[in-house]
């Protein structure tokens, strides 16, 4: 091959690298969010009328200030009788605060006011890039500082987070100050490292020893956050926080492992819920009775001091059925 063809090879080898590498950093940190219309569009397009529910409900919007000076918002549902309980739901990637309705319903039984926020660069909150916890973490504190300024410091507050939304409320059980008394995480990622190794190298067929180096260089870069920063299963190691961890046994985004992971690692009081045929960020739907009872038994535990270990196993967990996947994001699903 003559000299200035192995050059153009080269160069377009190069150019591919860094056209894949700008690519996967795009959908892991930037990729677009569904408004709300899109979102409750979603659930009316499979059958779910959560628009008509939510919509009747008194409601006030709640806007603060993160640690980094971005402008949070988030949505108060009142308990129907004044109450100390306080729930935070923390929706995933790419969708907004009205995919957390449908997990409203199994608190409010209870008693608990409800939180809905946006995360951080969606909805209606500000913020350029996707950390997975590494400043979001911070967003959840400043929230539940919120609830504690706004209503006495003898709120209890509880977290529940999905996909993202579950490995941000489990990296916060790593902040000194938190004190929440329960944590709920469904479908949550253990590490972020092995998480983008998962997603390059099985859902997208890309090597991982190739790509992951570069784009954890362009998170540093740009974002300011590398993957070994965020990595969930440390931080629930020395949290006596009470966590529950639920996850889909077909769920090939986020490989159901990764919950077993962290309930094995989780010091303390825990459980683990595993849902039988529960794809990404759809254990609600596949067994929703089974998910409510589940819930509402550990949250009353949680708050009588009395939580127990547990596993409760709707399937015998088997490797997740290969699926197709068309990008580097977490979920695009409405209720992840």
């Amino acid at each position: 091959m003559d000299w200035w063809a192995v050059v153009l090879v080269a160069a377009a080898a190069a150019l591919a690298v860094a056209g894949i590498t700008h690519y996967a950093f795009i959908q892991m940190t930037q990729m677009k969010a569904l408004n709300y219309q899109q979102v409750f569009d979603a659930f009316e397009r499979a059958g779910a009328r959560f628009r008509e529910m939510y919509e009747p409900l008194r409601k006030e919007e709640v806007r603060i200030a993160s640690h980094d000076g971005l402008r949070l918002h988030g949505v108060v549902v009142k308990a129907e009788q004044p109450s100390p309980k306080w729930v935070i739901l923390v929706h995933g990637y790419t969708t907004s605060l009205p995919a957390s309705i449908p997990f409203m319903d199994m608190f409010r039984e209870e008693g608990f006011n409800v939180l809905l926020v946006d995360q951080r660069r969606h909805g209606q909150s500000e913020g350029k890039y996707t950390t997975y916890g590494y400043h979001e973490k911070h967003d959840v504190a400043a929230w539940v500082g919120y609830i504690k300024d706004a209503y006495g410091e003898n709120c209890v507050v509880g977290l529940h987070g999905v996909s993202l939304g579950g490995g941000t409320v489990l990296e916060y059980l790593s902040l000194p100050e938190a004190d929440a008394k329960f944590v709920i995480a469904d479908c949550p990622y253990s590490d972020l490292t092995r998480l983008m190794h998962h997603q390059l190298q099985r859902l997208n067929h890309l090597p991982a020893a190739l790509f992951l180096p570069l784009v954890n260089a362009r998170m540093r870069k740009r974002a300011g956050f590398t993957l070994d920063q965020v990595s969930p299963v440390r931080s629930v190691q020395s949290s006596k926080i009470p966590v529950m961890f639920i996850h889909g046994a077909k769920d090939n985004y986020i490989p159901p492992s990764m919950s077993e992971e962290l309930f094995a690692a989780k010091t303390g009081a825990k459980r683990l819920l595993l849902i039988q045929d529960a794809t990404h960020g759809f254990a609600l739907d596949a067994d929703p009775a089974l998910y409510k009872r589940s819930v509402q038994e550990f949250v009353r535990e949680a708050l009588a001091g009395s939580p127990a270990e547990s596993v409760e196993q709707a399937a015998e967990l088997s490797p997740p059925e290969k699926e197709e996947f068309g990008g580097f994001g977490l979920t695009g699903v409405p209720n992840a």
